[in-house]
């Protein structure tokens, strides 16, 4: 059974950050996007963190040895190019010696409107019973998240799968839910909107995040 968290049921500074991205007025800084993004992704992280093994180590001080807990074997953190890299950036400032892996996704349009999800490139640690991290700024239909999934795992099997998503549709999560019902995964969600359009934008949303953080694509 799939869990889902949503950060926007409890009152805490992630709305202000969730905020500020969908504010047509603040998203022309792009800086400022791009920075709360990564906000996003480190508080993220930082609850990810409260899930994960931990074990025991001796630290020596200047004065003396003092026991902590520390993780057991870092996750592996993975992104959907180009829009999710600052929300990568902020997993990365939580889990700073965290393996990689990094996939190229995008919409296809025909002459009709209508797109398909293709996926060009995968480049993965090792996953094989490792926590796997997945962030994307948005998790409109699920498919892009699915078949990113579907190829990382297509020959390895991940101990856990968090997905970590800025802003979803009630539909995206819906389907995700749905498909991925028989494996082990946690879905953290900033906030979750209920309209998706017939050209699957969500609505009120917060625009191309992609295009908001680092310029029009032609």
């Amino acid at each position: 059974m799939v869990q889902v968290h949503v950060f926007d049921k409890t009152d805490s500074v992630i709305n202000q950050y969730l905020a500020e991205i969908r504010d047509v007025t603040i998203q022309q800084d792009r800086m400022r996007f791009r920075r709360n993004l990564e906000r996003i992704g480190e508080i993220m992280g930082y609850e990810i963190s409260k899930t994960l093994e931990y074990e025991t180590k001796e630290v020596t001080t200047p004065l003396g040895i003092k026991e902590v807990r520390v993780i057991k074997q870092q996750p592996v953190v993975a992104t959907i190019l180009r829009a999710g890299l600052p929300f990568h950036n902020g997993l990365l400032h939580v889990f700073d010696q965290a393996d990689n892996a990094f996939v190229a996704a995008y919409r296809k349009y025909d002459k009709n409107d209508g797109f398909e999800i293709k996926v060009e490139y995968y480049s993965a640690a090792d996953l094989d019973n490792r926590v796997l991290v997945i962030c994307d700024p948005m998790l409109a239909t699920g498919e892009s998240m699915v078949k990113t999934l579907d190829g990382l795992l297509e020959e390895q099997q991940p101990s856990h799968i968090h997905l970590a998503v800025a802003v979803a549709s009630a539909e995206g999560l819906s389907y995700v839910r749905r498909v991925l019902a028989n494996k082990p995964v946690t879905l953290w969600v900033g906030s979750v909107d209920e309209e998706l359009t017939a050209h699957a934008y969500i609505v009120p949303g917060l625009g191309d995040a992609g295009d908001l953080a680092f310029g029009e694509k032609r």
